[in-house]
């Protein structure tokens, strides 16, 4: 058994696969190197059959990147803005409601896919928890894994060009400054922020703990004024090398029939819900609740770790952008097993 720390055949292919990609991504000088560049070598491994794996807790340790970002951007000035994203997270379950209601026959019958598996892989949450959830209820976990891997992939490549053309969002920005202009105790205090809290949030069972624990404990640190700053750049392009890795390699040893079924049915949810996001956004934008970038970034369904990459690099509110998609994940996690069991006892 390989230790979760250690390099076995696939994650060395999974390695190899992600450092290409980044290498052309550079290259030709495309958008978001260090997040697109793994997904798209991966999903091309994945093709011609190579068996790939994840990087187990050294995955999850980059994660806490982001989650020290993130708290280090709630600071006393944010607080008071509180009410006012009160009034956008009030529509995240209508967002859910509607997309439950369209993504599950879609899934169901256009699809043909079993209950358990178009009802987890219609709800918009966190990819590790819908494939927990899924499995346990006797849904299908190799189509789950695709249909999410799938959606968030296309949210990360569709979402970049669409800023651009829209708001002009430059993509090419670093994330933030060199870490040779970072006072070492800024990087000792973010490292214990996320490492403790990360450590903290996986001993009570939090969902989401290698980036919720961070989050919350440099939260504390930047409204006590300790913690002044964000992750320097190399930090947070390292952690998106590995995100974009822990969705590549879900396509491992991918097979052309699973191509047109499993991620097809991936795809078409995909566009149903950035139909969805774009209604959601121009509501939340034309009630002057928050401007574009902010209401698009709140309401696109990807996983909690790119939308939070991309709020970063997008520059944008990063408070706002993830207390919405913690927010909709929670309410899946809740909710979601509880709906399938109704819907299972009515056809009884």
């Amino acid at each position: 058994m390989t230790p979760r720390w250690g390099i076995d055949q696939p994650r060395l292919i999974a390695f190899t696969a992600t450092s290409a990609g980044i290498a052309v991504f550079l290259a030709l000088e495309l958008p978001l190197p260090f997040l697109i560049g793994p997904m798209a070598a991966c999903l091309i491994a994945g093709l011609a059959g190579m068996r790939m794996r994840g990087m187990g807790a050294l995955g999850d340790a980059m994660r806490t990147i982001l989650g020290v970002a993130v708290g280090a951007s709630i600071t006393p000035e944010l607080l008071s803005e509180l009410p006012r994203m009160a009034a956008s997270l009030a529509l995240v379950p209508a967002y859910l409601v509607l997309a439950g209601l369209a993504g599950y026959p879609l899934l169901r019958r256009a699809f043909g896919f079993d209950q358990p598996t178009a009802w987890y892989g219609a709800m918009p949450g966190g990819l590790q928890d819908m494939l927990i959830f899924g499995e346990e209820a006797g849904g299908n976990p190799r189509a789950l894994s695709l249909i999410h891997a799938t959606r968030v992939l296309l949210i990360v490549i569709v979402a970049p060009p669409l800023l651009w053309a829209v708001g002009g969002v430059d993509f090419h920005t670093p994330p933030g400054q060199p870490a040779s202009t970072t006072p070492p105790v800024q990087v000792l205090l973010m490292l214990a922020a996320g490492l403790g809290g990360w450590r903290i949030a996986r001993r009570v069972g939090l969902f989401g703990a290698s980036i919720l624990g961070p989050m919350f404990a440099a939260a504390a640190l930047s409204l006590g004024g300790l913690i002044t700053m964000r992750p320097p750049a190399e930090a947070i392009w390292a952690a998106q090398v590995f995100i974009g890795l822990a969705v590549g390699v879900r396509y491992s040893g991918l097979a052309w029939h699973e191509l047109r079924h499993d991620v097809a049915a991936g795809a078409a949810l995909s566009l149903m819900l950035a139909v969805l996001t774009l209604v959601f956004a121009a509501t939340v934008y034309s009630l002057g609740l928050a401007p574009q970038l902010e209401a698009f970034l709140a309401f696109a369904p990807g996983g909690q770790a790119e939308m939070a990459v991309l709020a970063l690099l997008a520059g944008a509110d990063l408070a706002f952008v993830v207390s919405h998609h913690v927010t909709r994940i929670v309410l899946v996690i809740a909710l979601s097993p509880l709906i399938l069991k109704l819907m299972k006892g009515r056809r009884r």
